[in-house]
């Protein structure tokens, strides 16, 4: 980062789901991303998705300012992958790192949005995770605790009009479209893609504010107990 180029060079990675994403950004400015919703693993093809972003940007490993880790809640093995990525790198260029949760990164896709947003992500198990946010000038902002619930008990505490936004949304389509028609808001497809785009946008204005990370401070975020942990309780 130079007087000349005062925006950070950012790398995100998003492995909190099934979604893979990477993306590169100078600053709040997007300048590649990719994105594969496909069934492979994301150690198979995160390392790869970086390379071909880099190259296809004329950038090098070196050039990066600001590492950022999607750190969850989500899939576990997903998340480990993506943290331990960014934890490697960032060790290895010796740059700062930021966190971003899954949920708030995907309360991005509504922008300006006039109603509460409700982050509904699968969880599996039959639950999702999931917490309120309001859009403001900073963007999306949490208004409750994020939490791990059968999604039937997430409809029913939902007070006034409310957005739902995450990839459960499709999953429970039965169940949402039992409340009111005038209560829901549900946007098209896309907006159910998490991607690293909007995590590094909240990454960067993080940064501005001089909220960074060592890289071994960078954690996933899991919400629920693991099933080794919750098999070992039961021993």
């Amino acid at each position: 980062m130079t007087e000349a180029n005062p925006a950070p060079k950012i790398l995100a990675v998003d492995t909190s789901s099934l979604t893979g994403s990477a993306a590169l950004c100078s600053g709040e400015r997007l300048i590649a991303e990719s994105l594969l919703n496909v069934r492979s693993t994301h150690s198979e093809k995160l390392l790869q998705q970086i390379d071909l972003l880099l190259e296809a940007a004329g950038w090098r490993l070196t050039d990066l300012d600001l590492l950022v880790a999607v750190t969850g809640p989500g899939s576990f093995t997903g998340l480990r992958i993506g943290v331990a990525t960014v934890k490697g790198l960032a060790q290895v260029l010796e740059r700062p790192v930021i966190g971003i949760s899954s949920l708030q990164m995907l309360a991005m896709n509504l922008p300006l949005c006039p109603v509460p947003i409700c982050v509904f992500l699968d969880a599996r198990k039959k639950e999702v995770y999931t917490q309120l946010y309001r859009w403001t000038d900073e963007g999306p902002v949490a208004v409750s605790q994020a939490q791990v619930l059968p999604p039937a008990a997430v409809l029913q505490q939902l007070q006034g009009e409310v957005a739902l936004v995450g990839d459960a949304v499709p999953l429970y389509q039965e169940l949402i479209a039992e409340l009111p028609a005038d209560r829901v808001q549900l946007p098209a497809m896309p907006a159910h893609q998490p991607r690293a785009s909007q995590a590094a946008w909240l990454a960067w204005k993080a940064f501005l504010a001089g909220k960074r990370q060592h890289a071994a401070e960078l954690l996933p975020v899991y919400i629920r107990p693991s099933d080794a942990e919750l098999n070992q309780g039961k021993k």
